[in-house]
């Protein structure tokens, strides 16, 4: 809507899964599809019985084609496990479940891919499939795989992303992230074409995960200078909220990497890369303190419990960035 976006220019939105989707829906609600795009973290995909999984993508490929699982938080709606229950019955793997209707995804795309596809037109495929009108891309084309550090424990080591959040449901302690792959990935290139074309309005990190959703992201090489070089604000809307994260392991981790669980921690960590912040107003006693740091505060409703608060983050999070300029 254009009285969300004055300008008219685009909004690039980083985003990793659940927490980043919901924004990102939110955004797609409010502004047409030629001003806005979703760059997706991509670390966290792996191959599971033979077939290329995309978490973070099909994630926010669902939730903006209105297919989500809602109540599960992942996964596509009115699904059903057939599949998954007879793999059990022959003793096959089944810590990561994969629903009857999200496998068709995978074995698209694994048979695209064996026909050369790249997973930006892959991608791109499936959005049309599942009625999304908003630009999705992969944040590279090249593998890139996260991997978590973890100390002590059984599992002392190196263990690969999702089998430290599915199939140990994120209980060993970690010391540190390793992005294995990333020095060599080239960026996705239209994102980056957008940083330097002069059609970009503004740059959203969505409410993910720090460490294993945005990391990912900038640190491709080249991204973060593509990033400062743009122009544009680069507006981050905090994943912490009264100390708690709303979704998935940030809290855990920032108390095992010894970091305060807070939202101004969050902020710190991103560094001068922030121009603004975005905070609940669970944590509007800390803004003058995260303002220190170097970005411009708003504070405002972050818990997105539906479809009427995500528009209204949304809208909340352009009239911010339409305030702030380089």
């Amino acid at each position: 809507m254009s009285d969300d976006n004055p300008s008219r220019k685009m909004i690039l939105t980083l985003s990793g899964g659940v927490g980043g989707a919901k924004l990102a829906a939110g955004l797609a609600a409010v502004l047409p599809p030629q001003e806005l795009a979703v760059v997706c973290n991509t670390g966290d995909d792996f191959e599971h019985l033979g077939l290329p999984i995309s978490p973070d993508l099909d994630t926010v490929i669902y939730t903006l084609g209105g297919r989500s699982n809602t109540a599960q938080g992942w996964g596509l709606a009115d699904e059903s496990w057939r599949v998954i229950g007879a793999l059990a019955d022959l003793g096959g793997d089944t810590w990561f479940r994969l629903g009857d209707l999200d496998i068709a995804t995978h074995l698209y795309r694994l048979s695209r891919r064996r026909a050369g596809g790249s997973l930006t037109d892959i991608t791109a495929e499936l959005c049309a499939g599942y009625g999304v009108r908003h630009p999705v891309w992969p944040m590279t084309d090249d593998p890139v795989r996260t991997m978590v550090q973890v100390p002590s424990g059984p599992l002392q080591g190196e263990l690969a992303f999702q089998h430290y959040f599915v199939r140990e449901r994120c209980q060993p302690p970690v010391s540190a992230f390793r992005f294995n792959g990333i020095e060599h990935a080239r960026p996705q290139p239209r994102m980056m074409e957008l940083l330097a074309g002069g059609k970009l309005g503004a740059v959203v990190i969505c409410p993910s995960n720090p460490f294993v959703s945005v990391d990912p992201i900038i640190r491709l090489p080249g991204l973060r200078d593509g990033l400062r070089a743009s122009g544009v604000p680069v507006i981050a809307v905090s994943p912490i909220v009264g100390g708690r994260a709303i979704k998935g392991p940030a809290a855990k981790m920032m108390q095992e990497l010894g970091m305060p669980v807070t939202a101004r921690a969050v902020a710190g960590y991103y560094g001068d890369l922030l121009d603004g912040f975005v905070i609940d107003h669970a944590d509007a006693a800390d803004a003058a303190a995260i303002e220190s740091l170097g970005p411009v505060v708003q504070v405002t409703r972050t818990v997105m419990t539906g479809a009427r608060e995500r528009m209204a983050l949304a809208r909340d999070v352009l009239r911010f960035a339409a305030t702030l300029g380089r």
